[in-house]
C-alpha cells in the first residue's frame, strides 16, 4: 500500500510547551485516518505541520504528491459566492481557465451544490459551508486531503455526507487526514492517531484500541434516577467513567472490577465503543469541581418554566419557524435539535426575548415575553451559539462585564467571579483575550458568563460544539447539578451522544416541530428489522427523510 505522508520524530514547541512530542507514523494513500485527542492534544498543530504551515523543531516529514488543506477557520470567503470562491482556488493552484468549468460541474455534483452557485458563502448552512470547504480543497484533486475538525458546527445529516464524500474520495486513492474531537468519528475511520498533551497514544485501526475494554462496559437500567445513580458512580474509584445515556447509565469500570450493583435496577454488559477505551487510556480521571448551591427557582403554579405556543417566525416571505409549540418543565432538560437552519436557534432567541414573535406565545417564568420581555429576561442566562464573549477583552474583564449587567455588585459580584475562576479553572487565564483562548477554555468562560447571576431558566445554543470527551462531561456535571437544584434548561447540539442526556427532545425541521419525546421514545421511531437496535442519530436521520419525503 503507497504512504502518503510519513512523520518521523516530529516535534513542535511552542516557548516552554511541547505541542508535539517526537510523533513517527506513516499514513496510508486511499485511507481515511482519524487525528483524534482532546482540546490541546497537539491536533491542529501537527495538522499544519502536516500542510507546511509550520516547521518542526525536531524529525521531518515526508509527503507523497499534492496537499490539499481544509483549515479549521478561514477557509471560505464570506463575502464570495459558492462560484467566486471555487474560481480564486482554482487560481491559486494555477488551474488552467479552459479545465475550470468542467471541473466546477463535477464539484458542485459531488458536494450537493448544483443551483447554490450565486449564493454568498456566508449565507450557506453550517453543512454547506463545509461541503464548499472540501469541494474548494479539491479543485486540484491531491495525493492527501488534510481536514482540521471538519463538522464542527454540523448536523447529522449534513456530518453523514461529508464523511460518504470523504470515503468517495478514499477509493479514488487519496490518502484522507480528519482530524476530529468527536469520537463516535473515530469509528468510521481506516486508522487512528490518538494524541494526548502532543504524544502519541496509539497507532492503528480503532477496533484494536476499543478491544482493550470488552467485558468492562456496562448499563445501569430502570428507576426514575439516573442522574442521582450518575453522580453517584461516577465517585466510585473502581468506576473509570460514568455518564447518561437515554433512560440508562453507561459505566466503563477498571480493569478487573465487577459492576457495582444498584438497588432497584438492572445492570447488564454492553459492546465497548471507542469513546470507552480513549477515556480509560488517558492517564487521569477527570476530576470536576462544583458549583456552590444556590436559592431554589421560583417555579409557575402549572410547574411549567418554558411554553411555546404555535411560535411563528418570519423574515419577509421566509417562514422561519412554523407553529412550534411545546412545554418545559421546572427542573427538566429540553434538547432541541436540527438540521442547520432548521429554525433552532431562531426559536431559542423568541423564547429569550431577543427576536419578537410574529404570532403565538412565548412564555418564560409564566411571563408572555411580548408583553414583559425585560421581566422575563431578568432570571434566565443564554449561552449564544457566537458572539457570547467578547474576544477583545480579556477573561477577568469579560466576567467582569457580565456579572454587572446581570446586577452583581460589590462584595457579591467579586465572590461570584472568584467562584467562576476557580470552578471553571478560569486563573491561569484571567488576563488572557478571550479571542485568543483554547475552544474548550472560550466554552467554560461563556457558560459561567450565562450562570453567574443564578438563573432560573438557562438557554445553550451548541454549548459543547467542537470540544473533547472530558470538556463536555464536565459541561453536563454541571447542566445535571443545575438541574437537579429546580433550573430549566433548554439546549441545542448537533452531537446526538449528548442529546441522550436529556429529560425530552424535540426535533425541528423546516421550520416545523417533527418529533416530541424522550430520548428512547425518538429511538423507538427508527427501530426496524434492518436496524433493531437504532441510535439516535439513526432515528434522526431517518425523521428528517420522512419529513423531507412527506
Amino acid at each position: 500500500m503507497t504512504t502518503a505522508i510519513t512523520l518521523s520524530g516530529v516535534g513542535k514547541r511552542f516557548g516552554p510547551t511541547i505541542a508535539v512530542d517526537n510523533i513517527s507514523a506513516a499514513l496510508s494513500a486511499g485511507r481515511v485516518t482519524g487525528l483524534v485527542g482532546a482540546d490541546g492534544a497537539g491536533k491542529t498543530t501537527l495538522m499544519r505541520l502536516m500542510a507546511g504551515l509550520l516547521n518542526p523543531d525536531d524529525g521531518s516529514i515526508s509527503v507523497n504528491g499534492d496537499i490539499g488543506y481544509m483549515p479549521q477557520r478561514f477557509g471560505l470567503y464570506e463575502d464570495l459566492t459558492v462560484s467566486e470562491n471555487l474560481r480564486l482556488y482554482a487560481e491559486l493552484r494555477s488551474l488552467a481557465p479552459a479545465e475550470q468549468p468542467a471541473i466546477f460541474a463535477r464539484l458542485l455534483d459531488f458536494s450537493g451544490l448544483d443551483g447554490f452557485q450565486t449564493r454568498l458563502a456566508g449565507k450557506l448552512s453550517g453543512g454547506m459551508k463545509q461541503k464548499l470547504g472540501l469541494a474548494c480543497a479539491l479543485v486540484a484533486t491531491p495525493s492527501l486531503l488534510l481536514l482540521d475538525e471538519p463538522s464542527v458546527g454540523v448536523d447529522p445529516v449534513s456530518r453523514r455526507q461529508l464523511w460518504r464524500m470523504v470515503h468517495e474520495l478514499a477509493e479514488q486513492g487519496v490518502g484522507v487526514v480528519w482530524s476530529t474531537a468527536y469520537l463516535d468519528e473515530a469509528e468510521r475511520c481506516h486508522e487512528v492517531l490518538l494524541l494526548d498533551q502532543g504524544r502519541l497514544l496509539h497507532v492503528g485501526p480503532p477496533a484494536e484500541l476499543t478491544k482493550r475494554v470488552e467485558g468492562r462496559c456496562f448499563v445501569i437500567k430502570g428507576g426514575a434516577d439516573r442522574r442521582k445513580v450518575q453522580l453517584e458512580t461516577s465517585a466510585r474509584p473502581d468506576v473509570r467513567d460514568s455518564l447518561i445515556q437515554g433512560a440508562s447509565v453507561r459505566l466503563v469500570m477498571e480493569e478487573g472490577a465487577p459492576p457495582p450493583k444498584v438497588e432497584g435496577h438492572e445492570v447488564s454488559a454492553v459492546p465497548p465503543r471507542f469513546e470507552d477505551a480513549f477515556i480509560t487510556l488517558l492517564e487521569r480521571k477527570a476530576a470536576i469541581p462544583t458549583l456552590p448551591p444556590r436559592h431554589r427557582p421560583a417555579v409557575p403554579t402549572d410547574g411549567i418554566a418554558v411554553r411555546a405556543t404555535d411560535l411563528v417566525r418570519r423574515f419577509d416571505d421566509f417562514v422561519a419557524v412554523d407553529q412550534v409549540s411545546f412545554a418545559v418543565k421546572a427542573g427538566e432538560i429540553f434538547g432541541l435539535l436540527g438540521p442547520n437552519g432548521a429554525g433552532k436557534s431562531t426559536t431559542f432567541r423568541m423564547l429569550c426575548g431577543l427576536l419578537p414573535v410574529s404570532s403565538g406565545i412565548a412564555e418564560v417564568g409564566g411571563r408572555d415575553l411580548a408583553h414583559a420581555a425585560a421581566q422575563g429576561r431578568q432570571n434566565l442566562g443564554y449561552m449564544s451559539q457566537k458572539f457570547s464573549l467578547y474576544p477583545d477583552l480579556s477573561v477577568q474583564q469579560n466576567l467582569n462585564f457580565f456579572s454587572g449587567i446581570y446586577g452583581l455588585a460589590g462584595k457579591t459580584q467579586r465572590q461570584t467571579i472568584a467562584t467562576m475562576r476557580d470552578v471553571f479553572a478560569l486563573d491561569p487565564y484571567g488576563g488572557t483575550n478571550a479571542g485568543a483562548l483554547p475552544l474548550g477554555f472560550k466554552q467554560r468562560l461563556a457558560l459561567a458568563c450565562a450562570i453567574m447571576h443564578g438563573p432560573d431558566t438557562l438557554f445553550l445554543d451548541e454549548p459543547t460544539s467542537g470540544v473533547d470527551p472530558l470538556v463536555r462531561r464536565e459541561f453536563w456535571t454541571h447542566i445535571n447539578a443545575m438541574a437537579a437544584e429546580g433550573v430549566s434548561v433548554l439546549v441545542t447540539t448537533h452531537f446526538l451522544d449528548e442529546a441522550e442526556y436529556c429529560d425530552r427532545l424535540g426535533i425541528i425541521f423546516a421550520g416545523k416541530l417533527i418529533a416530541l419525546g424522550t430520548p428512547d421514545e425518538i429511538k423507538a421511531q427508527a427501530r426496524s428489522d434492518a436496524i433493531p437496535d437504532p441510535t439516535l442519530e439513526d432515528a434522526f436521520v431517518a425523521l428528517v427523510e420522512k419529513a423531507q419525503t412527506s
